[in-house]
Parts: structure tokens; C-alpha cells; sequence
């Protein structure tokens, strides 16, 4: 439960900054163990309190770099699994089989004709008279959950089931274009507010699958109920509330959301629309967002930390633009790893990338096109946060890496 907020002083306020998070589930900190939740550009003390429309420069202080103690997390593994384990393994091995036999071609010859054909006693005598086997190509899937079944946080038992329930959902929630029915708002205003959830999800260290969750319930809430632009930065504040309850194991209490809004609203309208927004939604908040995705597919390709980095900068940076508002998270996903292995000269869509994503390669080029396009052309100068988040050292400086020419993109793409 959050710590309640003491009186505020003549002096500085509470900072939820000085709350110690509670640790993520392992697969979380088994990938970003070498980077924080937030970057140590932003401020130290208490969060930047600002309206988000008020000061749209984001300029923040630089300040010392936060040292962090790295916790052993490596358990060590026992010499033997236990019969309950290999039997898990052997579970798998089996339910992929059979997943890959759906994608056989029709005409591949059943395994009982082989049999038949094994027991032929004309055929035995005579070779000839066997007709010739049809060989089917296997395609090369590799089981990316095989080596997790002994971690009980990873849910490698059920974790193609999972992703698999999530891309049914998204078709729930896909988004229309909303914005011709806001007379009040723009799409400028919504990258706004954006780039200042961004520097909150910083501040209060906030998981990014909470930002991306905001984000989604946001939208979805713009989508049916028709507001003010002096009540935007309200639903985005209220929309990170509930994301956090959803995400965070500590999430910020209503006080601390009032005092970085700048005490712009009074803790009866934010309940008040964490009451709206609930209800709009029907309570239905379990939004595919594009992150768990991303670090899915990474997963399959192999991925470097740096790489998978990269492409989180990719993705993050169309949470501010409009235009990608109507992509499904999984496609917006994929794309954004391809165009990140792309940049890295890594190899492209490999048959188990296409297995599990369920996205084939030729399905991809015109949105990482678009990508592309954003990372080199599309800069918005009141736009600051998610690049000077993914400019230091501890997200590998991703933003300050060259993208890659359009004309090269072209030719990766088709080879």
C-alpha cells in the first residue's frame, strides 16, 4: 500500500522519487538488468511539477548519475531438473510438433502409409513397384520457451497460449480515427501530453508497459467520450493512475498525481474520472500494448540488449504520432524489430520470427518504411522526452544513432 503523503512544507514537497520499487517479475529484470526504469537525465528530488501544456519545452537539469547496486539475481541450477520438468520439455516438444503439422502441405503423405508401405510384401520383392516417397520440407521452428521451463516466473508452459489470446484480443481493440470527432483537441495536443507522460513515467520510475497501457486506455476513452482540451492532461493524468494499479506492484497514490499536474485539479475530479474512464471501458483494461510484443519477438530472434533497445526507441516514439494510433500492437511490433535489425545489419524475418509473430515478411515493409520516414525526418522540437530518455549511455545511446537511408532500406527489404 502507498505510503500516505505527509503536509506539504514551505520548502520542497514529497517526491515519490525516494519510494523504493518493488522488484519486477524475473523475465523483466532478466532482460533489463543492465539499464533502469528511468533515465538518469531527469532530475533528482522531486518530480518536475508542470502543467502539460504550460511548459512544453521539457527542459530539464542535468544531474549525477545514479549508481545502482546489482543484485546476485542468478539462482543456481540444480544438477537435475526432476522427471516433472523433462516431462514439461517433452509437453513441448510435442505441442509444437503438432503445431507444425498444420502447416504442412495437404498432400504430405500420412504416417500410416508409410507404415503400409513398410509391410508391403510386393514391394519388399520388387523396389520398383513402391511409389516414390514425397519428401516435405521441415520448416526450421526453433522452441524459444524450452530453456525457461525451470524458471516458474517465466510461464513457458503457457506462454505461446498467452501471446496467441493477445493477438485475438487486439482485434477488440483496434482504434478508429477518433480525432475528427474531438472538436476541441488536435493531434499536436495529443503528442503533448504524451511526451509529458513519458517524463512521469520517469519521475514516479513506472514500468514502460504502464506508459504504453496510459496510452491505450487514453485513446480508447477519447474514442467514446468527447472532452475539452483544460480536461486532456486530467484524463491522461487519471489514465496512468490506472495503469499503475493494473502494472505496478507500488503504484503512486491520487495526492502524488495531483501534486505533478501542479495542483491544476482537485482529488474529487480525478476520482471522479477514474470513474469515467472505467466505466466507458466497461472495466475492460487489459489492452494488448505493442512492449510485450516486442520483447516476445526479440526473444525469437535473439536479440542484443542494444538491438532490443533500439527497437523500444522505435516504438516509443510512435506513442506521440497520431498516425500510428490505428496499427495493431503486434504489426507495429514486428515492425519496428525489423527495422531495428535492419539498422544493425542483422539478419531479417526468420521462419520462426513469422511462427511466432504470425506476421509474414512481406506484410512489413510499408510500415517500417514509415517508421524509417518518422526516425528521420519527423522531429518536433517540443517533443523532447523519449530522445533524451534513449540518449544516455544506460539505453546504449540508441537515439543518437543514424538511421538508415531510405533507398538502402528499400534494398534490404527485398533481399
Amino acid at each position: 500500500m502507498p505510503l500516505p503523503r505527509h503536509g506539504k512544507s514551505a520548502g520542497t514537497k514529497p517526491s515519490w522519487l525516494g519510494r523504493v520499487v518493488a522488484v519486477e517479475n524475473a523475465q523483466a529484470e532478466q532482460e533489463e538488468s543492465s539499464q533502469t526504469k528511468r533515465s538518469p537525465s531527469s532530475p533528482q528530488g522531486a518530480p518536475k511539477k508542470r502543467s502539460a501544456f504550460g511548459d512544453i519545452t521539457n527542459a530539464h537539469k542535468m544531474r549525477p548519475i545514479l549508481g545502482r547496486k546489482e543484485a546476485a539475481k542468478g539462482v543456481p541450477k540444480k544438477a537435475s531438473k526432476g522427471l516433472a520438468v523433462l516431462g514439461l520439455a517433452k509437453n513441448n516438444e510435442i505441442n509444437l510438433k503438432k503445431s507444425l503439422n498444420k502447416i504442412l502441405p495437404e498432400d504430405a503423405p500420412a504416417e500410416s502409409d508409410h507404415i503400409a508401405k513398410k509391410g508391403a510384401s510386393a514391394e519388399e520383392a520388387d523396389p520398383s513397384l513402391a511409389p516414390v516417397e514425397q519428401v516435405v520440407p521441415v520448416v526450421p521452428v526453433e522452441d524459444i520457451d524450452k530453456g525457461q521451463l525451470d524458471d516458474p516466473y517465466a510461464s513457458a508452459e503457457y506462454a505461446k497460449d498467452i501471446f496467441t489470446y493477445m493477438r485475438e484480443r487486439e482485434e477488440k481493440f483496434l482504434l478508429p480515427d477518433y480525432m475528427k470527432n474531438q472538436p476541441d483537441i488536435t493531434t499536436d495536443m495529443r503528442a503533448i501530453l504524451v511526451d509529458w507522460m513519458v517524463e512521469v513515467q520517469e519521475n514516479f520510475e513506472l514500468t514502460h508497459e504502464t506508459l504504453y497501457l496510459a496510452v491505450k486506455l487514453m485513446d480508447h476513452y477519447l474514442v467514446k467520450v468527447t472532452t475539452m482540451r483544460d480536461k486532456l492532461q486530467l484524463i491522461g493524468s487519471t489514465a496512468i493512475l490506472i495503469a499503475s494499479k493494473f502494472e505496478e506492484r507500488c503504484p503512486p497514490c491520487v495526492d502524488d498525481f495531483l501534486y505533478i499536474c501542479d495542483d491544476a485539479y482537485k482529488r474529487e475530479e480525478l476520482l471522479a474520472t477514474e470513474v469515467s474512464i472505467l466505466q466507458t471501458l466497461h472495466f475492460d483494461i487489459n489492452i494488448p500494448i505493442a512492449y510485450r510484443f516486442l520483447r516476445r519477438f526479440a526473444k525469437c530472434a535473439h536479440a542484443t540488449m542494444e538491438t532490443l533497445t533500439l527497437a523500444r526507441f522505435i516504438c516509443e516514439l510512435t506513442l506521440q504520432e497520431y498516425d500510428f494510433v490505428q496499427e495493431s500492437a503486434s504489426r507495429l511490433a514486428a515492425s519496428c524489430l525489423l527495422l531495428a535489425l535492419k539498422m544493425k545489419h542483422l539478419s531479417g524475418w526468420s521462419p520462426t520470427l513469422e511462427w511466432y509473430s504470425g506476421h509474414k515478411a512481406q506484410e512489413l515493409p510499408l510500415l517500417v518504411k514509415r517508421l524509417n520516414f518518422l526516425l528521420t525526418y519527423r522531429h518536433d522540437d517540443r517533443l523532447k522526452a523519449v530522445r533524451n530518455k534513449y540518449s544516455h549511455r544506460v539505453f546504449f545511446e540508441v537515439a543518437k544513432m543514424a538511421p538508415i537511408d531510405m533507398l538502402v532500406l528499400e534494398e534490404a527489404l527485398q533481399s
